[in-house]
């Protein structure tokens, strides 16, 4: 907090960022209203006091932040890290023995600047994997996004496969229901077939004994 004077109002060195996000409603992306993206960087820009340009790396080497380089330039990541981790305990005793018996003594002051240095290589080796775990989150978010909709597509198949059964269900329901009509009426037009020819024999019957009674009549004249 800082103080700027007469007005006696204290003001944060980072206040916090304006609310670009209120600028952003579904109304104004909409209409149109919602400015645009800031352009893209070229030449240089502020980031918390220090100077920075469109061309400097990531993750800057040691030497361009004024501090001397305590590792090789090829080095393995996990070993060196040990090495720094063992050495600040050794330091760290180290100073607790100076403090204990000569806490006026120079080789304080030294083994301070030598636990900031060994602190500053193993921060500097831990941001040199920013990278890779932004590859890393990048590869588990994708990956998890790809087991939703596998997963999705798998409820869907199996909704899907119930669609079908019931619909294959229900035609088979609609072929029996069809087919013990058409018999039944097959049935019963055989039954009124039957039926017609009983009747018409009925009938044609009593000529038929007419006529061979005629016939023997005739026969018997002869």
């Amino acid at each position: 907090m800082g103080d700027t004077g007469n007005q006696g109002v204290s003001t944060s060195a980072f206040p916090n960022p304006p609310n670009y996000f209120k600028q952003y409603t579904d109304e104004n992306v909409r209409r149109g209203l919602a400015p645009p993206p800031p352009p893209p960087v070229q030449d240089s820009y502020t980031m918390f006091g220090a100077q920075y340009t469109a061309e400097d790396a990531i993750i800057r080497p040691l030497e361009s932040l004024g501090f001397r380089r305590l590792h090789p330039q090829n080095y393995d990541h996990k070993r060196e890290l040990k090495k720094l981790n063992h050495s600040i305990v050794v330091n760290f005793l180290d100073l607790i023995d100076i403090l204990i018996k000569a806490p006026n003594s120079p080789k304080r002051t030294e083994k301070l600047e030598d636990l900031n240095l060994l602190f500053i290589h193993m921060h500097h080796l831990i941001n040199e994997y920013r990278p890779h775990q932004a590859r890393e989150t990048l590869r588990v978010m994708m990956e998890h996004q790809k087991n939703q909709r596998q997963e999705i597509g798998e409820r869907f198949k199996k909704h899907l496969d119930k669609v079908k059964e019931l619909i294959q269900t229900s035609i088979a329901h609609l072929s029996e229901d069809y087919s013990f009509d058409s018999k039944s009426l097959v049935k019963t037009e055989l039954l009124q077939a039957g039926h017609s020819l009983g009747e018409y024999s009925m009938e044609v019957e009593p000529c038929d004994q007419l006529d061979r009674m005629m016939c023997d009549i005739v026969d018997s004249m002869n």
